[in-house]
C-alpha cells in the first residue's frame, strides 16, 4: 500500500520522532539519498508557492529522482477533468504526487484512486510539511521537547491545524491565541486532548507569549481569503508579533515564521529581521524535511 501523507495524522508518533532525527542527520551531514532511483514525482499545484516548490524540486533532485510541475492552467485539469481521471493516469506515470490544492477532499480524492504516495503540499486544512520543518528548526535548538512551549499566534489556519496535529504526536505544550471567530477546528482540537496533547486556547497573545520559548505566526489572509483581508486587518491587529509584544516572553525566545511574511501586519521589520528570528533556518529546512519525508514515503 502507498504511504500517503495528508496531515501529520498518517505519521505515527514514534516514526515522527524519527522522521526528525533523520532530517537533523541528512542536513548536518549534507546526505544525498537515492530512495526515488530515477523516478519522476509530479508536483500538481493549484496555489502559488516558493519554498514548497523549490524545496521538493531539489529535495526529489537530491534524492535521485527529478520532477514535472503542473498546474490547472497548462493541465486538462483547468477544463474541468475529474479528479479520479487524473490520479489514474498520473499512477502510470510517475512514482508520486506532491499535491498543493484549496480542498482537503481534493486529496482524498486523489488518494482514492492513486496507486501512488500522495503528499499534501498545502491544503485548506492542513499544512504537514512546513510543520515537520519548523519542529526540525525547534528541535535543532531544544532537543527536549517536552521541555518546549510552542506560542502560536493569529489565525488557527492549516499550519495552527497542523501543529495541533503534532501536538498530539509529541511532548511539547502548544499555547494558540486567535481572534474570536478564527480558531482552530474544535473537533481537531478535542481529538488532540483525547490524544493527550497539551494545548490551550487563549483569546491574549500577551498570555500567550508570556510562557513561550519559540513564538510562531503566519500572514492573517491566506491564499482564497483576499476578500476578507480588511476584515481580518482589523480583527487582527492585537495580534501583531512587535517588540512590544515580546516583551511579555521570556528571555531568549525565538520568533518563527513560515513566510512570505507582510511585514507591518502579522509581524514587525524589527522582529522579522532582528535577533530573535530563526526564520531563515525554518526556510531552509523545508529542504532536509523534505529529502527525510520523501525518504520516509518511498524508501520502503
Amino acid at each position: 500500500m502507498p504511504r500517503h501523507v495528508l496531515s501529520l495524522e498518517d505519521l505515527p508518533a514514534e516514526e515522527l520522532s524519527g522522521l526528525l532525527d533523520r532530517g537533523q542527520r541528512i542536513k548536518s551531514h549534507g546526505l544525498i539519498l537515492d530512495c526515488l532511483s530515477g523516478g519522476c514525482l509530479v508536483l500538481l499545484f493549484e496555489k502559488a508557492s516558493t519554498r514548497t516548490r523549490v524545496s521538493f524540486e531539489v529535495a526529489a533532485r537530491e534524492a535521485g529522482g527529478y520532477t514535472l510541475f503542473m498546474t490547472p492552467a497548462e493541465s486538462q485539469l483547468g477544463r474541468s477533468e475529474p479528479l479520479k481521471d487524473t490520479a489514474r493516469v498520473l499512477s502510470r506515470y510517475a512514482k508520486g504526487l506532491v499535491v498543493r490544492t484549496f480542498s482537503q477532499a481534493n486529496l482524498l480524492e486523489l488518494v482514492r484512486y492513486a496507486d501512488v504516495p500522495v503528499i499534501n503540499a498545502l491544503s485548506d486544512s492542513f499544512h504537514p510539511c512546513q510543520v515537520l520543518s519548523d519542529l526540525l528548526t525547534i528541535s535543532e535548538r531544544s532537543p527536549d521537547l517536552g521541555q518546549v512551549t510552542v506560542a502560536w499566534i493569529g489565525d488557527g489556519n492549516n499550519v495552527a491545524q497542523s501543529w495541533i496535529n503534532a501536538a498530539a504526536k509529541l511532548p511539547f505544550t502548544l499555547f494558540l491565541a486567535c481572534p474570536d471567530g478564527f480558531e482552530p477546528d474544535r473537533d481537531l482540537v478535542n481529538r488532540a486532548l483525547g490524544a493527550g496533547a497539551n494545548i490551550k486556547l487563549t483569546r491574549d497573545p500577551e498570555l500567550a507569549v508570556s510562557v513561550a520559548d519559540y513564538v510562531n505566526t503566519d500572514v492573517w489572509a491566506s491564499m482564497g481569503q483576499e476578500e476578507e483581508e480588511k476584515e481580518r486587518l482589523e480583527r487582527f491587529a492585537p495580534f501583531r508579533i512587535t517588540s512590544e509584544l515580546l516583551d511579555h516572553a521570556p528571555a531568549g525566545a525565538r520568533v518563527m515564521h513560515c513566510l512570505p511574511a507582510h511585514r507591518g501586519q502579522e509581524i514587525s521589520e524589527e522582529v522579522l529581521e532582528g535577533p530573535a528570528s530563526i526564520v531563515w533556518d525554518q526556510a531552509e529546512n523545508r529542504l532536509h524535511m523534505q529529502k527525510a519525508l520523501l525518504e520516509w514515503v518511498f524508501g520502503q
